[in-house]
């Protein structure tokens, strides 16, 4: 039945080529302990919003709703941080006004298709690795200023993450 399908998705903000090396010169910056899971290159991204599984007969209204007003920005990292139950990220220095007003927006478009939306506080990061209890932090790595252009709808499948639709 064509209407059960189900889409795991996201809203994420997409490195370019350019970020995406630099985040994997700050992962690879990281001692991994045995066990622990690096997100793999292709993987690293900023996730603003995670739906979890959604039905696929929605992501028509999705892309519509999610086309909310965005200003360019800029994101410069910095900080390397071990989190609890072994998450490594990377923080930006600073939550710029633009990211948290995008993220808001997001939100209340969400929120008006009658979506869940998570209820903790929006902590920006860039996830490095999972079940890395023991990794050594770097102190420091390359220097990253992303400039942030656009967003996106994400699906996750077994085979990666495919962009559904991109906002700029």
């Amino acid at each position: 039945m064509d209407g059960d399908a189900q889409s795991r998705l996201f809203i994420a903000l997409w490195p370019d080529p350019q970020v995406r090396h630099v985040l994997r010169t700050w992962r690879d910056a990281w001692d991994w302990p045995r066990g622990s899971s690096p997100v793999r290159n292709e993987r690293l991204h900023m996730t603003l919003h995670f739906l979890g599984s959604v039905s696929s007969a929605r992501i028509p209204d999705l892309r519509e709703a999610l086309a909310v007003p965005f200003r360019p920005f800029e994101l410069e990292f910095g900080q390397a941080k071990l989190w609890p139950h072994g998450i490594a990220v990377l923080e930006p220095n600073a939550a710029p006004g633009q990211l948290v007003g995008l993220h808001a927006d997001l939100g209340g478009a969400l929120r008006r298709l009658d979506m869940p939306v998570e209820e903790r506080a929006f902590k920006p990061h860039v996830t490095m690795a999972r079940r890395a209890v023991k990794a050594s932090v770097p102190e420091d790595g390359p220097p990253l200023k992303w400039a942030v252009k656009g967003y996106a709808l994400m699906e996750s499948t077994a085979g990666g993450y495919t962009v559904l639709q991109q906002y700029e």
